[in-house]
């Protein structure tokens, strides 16, 4: 079993940043596979960014060259860094971590922008 805690979201205004912590309960390795996944009001989830493997990232095209996917090893923690936040970008941000064949969920965060 894995527990992931998400810690860092809030309300902000447009352009402003925030960041995103995910801090799994034990050590999930240094190859690994995460995401976070961003469900807007009456939208399905969807995923904005994963990391796959510790290296490759992959980010949905709406928040490239806006947020930024990283991993502290040492902490087991993944990172979202989420830049120029225009309203649209509003909803409830999920972490996500694929290990050993199971996929594991934070809490969910809403993350409000004001325009």
């Amino acid at each position: 079993q894995v527990q992931l805690v998400e810690s860092g979201g809030g309300e902000v205004q447009a352009g402003d940043s925030l960041r995103r912590a995910c801090a799994a309960s034990r050590n999930i390795g240094s190859k690994k596979t995460c995401g976070w996944y961003r469900q807007a009001p009456g939208k399905e989830r969807e995923l904005g960014a994963g990391i796959y493997g510790g290296r490759a990232t992959k980010y949905a095209d709406s928040v490239k060259g806006r947020f930024t996917i990283s991993s502290d090893n040492a902490k087991s923690t993944v990172y979202l860094q989420l830049n120029s936040l225009p309203p649209d970008d509003t909803g409830v941000y999920y972490c996500s971590s694929y290990v050993r064949g199971t996929n594991y969920w934070g809490q969910g965060t809403q993350v409000t922008v004001s325009s």
